[in-house]
């Protein structure tokens, strides 16, 4: 039995359809989700759903009752992520899984990036909990910049933020959803101890990701390096929220730093073939956005 938790989250749903397409049976699925009916579309597949809540610990045994391989997807509530992780973690202890594989981020033992205050430590409570472990670092997420902020550099003709001439490796969500499947379903990916840096094939810096968007788009497009501070204040006032504002702009520090790139080459060893290239995602989201 493999179990995914916050399996109707973006990428939690796209490791259960990578699973399917990797021919693992329904039935050996678990989908763990806070809200059942937001997971109709995976029970008429044949997925097991089974309510799990982070912050309902007594949900939690039944949930994984049975699980050999347990994938868990960090919680999405920053500043909450370690005592969900735990519940999470004592949970699959007491329910005796096999492997548990957590995403987490890239360089989280090195990083200043300060989402790596909840990874690490949650790091630390599997290996403390003596459970067989795979670690998959994540990087930056190439929707960061096809969804966020895409539409706004459009219109605006400038791509903002703080990350200086700083390379990012960033690659879609289901690449990373891919490289999770595969180590829940090979034995070889799947080597309890192992820890993967995954990263996108071809890294970039924000001024060519603005030109890109400018190749992709036909519209011109340049990038504006801005003090952290006023970055910050210029989400909050595009209505992004204060804490996520802050995260995003010190993130931008970190790939100014190098934190968020890598040449380890897991990710598209682990999936077997090359990452998404970001002129690929830009293509795709462009085509997306409603016509102006």
């Amino acid at each position: 039995m493999i179990t995914v938790t916050g399996a109707t989250g973006h990428l939690g749903r796209l490791v259960v359809a990578d699973l399917l397409d990797r021919g693992v049976p329904a039935e050996q699925i678990v989908a763990v989700v806070r809200t059942p009916d937001k997971a109709a579309d995976l029970a008429a597949q044949g997925v097991q759903v089974r309510t799990g809540d982070y912050d309902r610990p007594e949900t939690l045994g039944a949930a994984l009752a049975g699980t050999r391989k347990l994938l868990l997807v960090s919680g999405s509530e920053v500043g909450k992520r370690v005592p969900q992780h735990r519940n999470v973690i004592d949970a699959a202890q007491a329910a005796g899984v096999d492997l548990i594989v957590y995403t987490s981020l890239l360089k989280a033992d090195t990083t200043s990036v300060p989402l790596a205050a909840e990874h690490l430590p949650t790091e630390e409570l599997i290996r403390a909990s003596g459970l067989p472990f795979v670690l998959l670092r994540n990087g930056w997420y190439l929707e960061n910049y096809t969804e966020m902020g895409l539409a706004q550099a459009l219109a605006s003709g400038a791509v903002i933020g703080s990350a200086g001439d700083g390379r990012v490796a960033a690659a879609t969500r289901a690449d990373f959803a891919a490289a999770a499947a595969a180590v829940l379903t090979d034995p070889a990916a799947g080597k309890p101890g192992s820890v993967y840096e995954l990263g996108g094939d071809q890294p970039f810096t924000l001024t060519e990701l603005a030109a890109e968007i400018t190749a992709v788009s036909g519209r011109q497009v340049g990038y504006q390096d801005l003090p952290a501070d006023v970055y910050a204040k210029a989400l909050t006032d595009a209505g992004v929220p204060e804490l996520f504002a802050q995260v995003l702009a010190a993130s931008d520090v970190g790939i100014s730093r190098g934190e968020l790139t890598t040449d380890s080459g897991d990710l598209s060893r682990l999936i077997g073939r090359p990452t998404t290239s970001l002129g690929t995602a830009l293509r795709t989201a462009i085509a997306a956005l409603p016509a102006s």
